[in-house]
């Protein structure tokens, strides 16, 4: 940690950063889905003309770094382009790794895509010794028609900026797979292919920890990984088809902790378990492996028990 790096926790959370336009369309639906694994047998997921088309329910994460174009970005500028957060003194930006990251859908996504404004909260930093921790919350909602249509949730782990005597931060809930039944309900094997970060990346995120040999042995790390959320985005689809029947309406929330990273051409296995919630949902438990090292931990997600989209 940098000497006489402090932190002032009570400027900091709360601030609400400039409000910006994020865009879609159904073309970075149907990208998306292919750089996540969706196999081509589900064309609901993959071709605009099938009777079911829509986006899979964790698409709208992939605007947390896309603007309101369609060109390459340069991530820096687009982690920060809200501004520094008051309170929080300039830190590395090559020192962030993504913790955790929720998901709550409010309403569901438009089919057609459209215009967005992104809000972003943030709403704590913590002291973890190690490093610092900020969690933020961000909230989607249409430019013209004003629907709330979700709520993000975003916990970064800054690393070697910890110590500044800053609160630890409230212990989450956990989330672990039924003692009894080590079987899984379902699982599912993501056989990611050599350019699977490469694809992933044009959906939004353009970090080059991504794509860059060089910048990927500069914070150690043999190679490029995998994003997490491509990871995550092949859980929310293995979640919504085993689950959910493939009905994006009943999708209703998934957050996990990235544990560990993925190399592309490793291959993940996604557990799930099915466990009580609730009259009118119930959760799925998940985790996410390569071998035996876990990927994806903590993992849960809760899916409404008909297709009433307004559970």
């Amino acid at each position: 940690m940098p000497e006489g790096f402090k932190v002032d926790v009570e400027k900091a959370v709360g601030f609400k950063s400039p409000v910006e336009i994020v865009a879609c369309n159904r073309r970075d639906y149907l990208l998306y889905a292919l750089s996540v694994g969706v196999p081509e047998s589900q064309l609901q997921w993959l071709y605009e003309n099938d009777s079911n088309f829509g986006p899979l329910p964790t698409y709208a994460l992939s605007l947390l770094l896309k603007s309101d174009d369609w060109d390459v970005n340069v991530f820096t500028e687009r982690f920060s382009s809200g501004g520094a957060t008051p309170g929080i003194p300039p830190y590395n930006p090559d020192a962030i790794v993504h913790g955790e990251q929720s998901l709550e859908v409010i309403n569901p996504f438009p089919v057609q895509g459209g215009r967005f404004k992104l809000i972003k909260t943030c709403t704590g930093v913590y002291d973890k010794g190690s490093g610092m921790v900020i969690t933020s919350s961000v909230d989607l909602v249409g430019e013209t028609d004003n629907v709330h249509y979700c709520r993000m949730g975003s916990q970064m782990f800054v690393r070697g900026y910890g110590g500044w005597g800053g609160p630890k931060g409230p212990k989450g809930p956990s989330y672990q797979p039924p003692a009894d039944r080590p079987t899984p309900d379902a699982t599912v094997h993501f056989h990611t292919g050599p350019h699977q970060a490469l694809l992933y990346r044009l959906s939004g995120d353009f970090n080059p920890l991504h794509a860059d040999p060089k910048v990927a042995q500069s914070v150690g790390l043999p190679r490029p990984i995998l994003h997490g959320l491509c990871s995550y985005g092949r859980v929310g689809h293995a979640i919504t088809e085993h689950f959910a029947n493939n009905d994006r309406h009943r999708f209703k929330s998934i957050s996990a902790r990235f544990a560990s990273p993925v190399l592309p051409g490793e291959t993940v296995t996604i557990e799930m378990w099915k466990v009580p919630r609730d009259a009118h949902s119930f959760g799925v438990v998940f985790t996410g492996k390569v071998g035996k090292r876990l990927v994806l931990s903590n993992g849960y997600a809760v899916i409404a028990a008909t297709g009433s989209s307004k559970l």
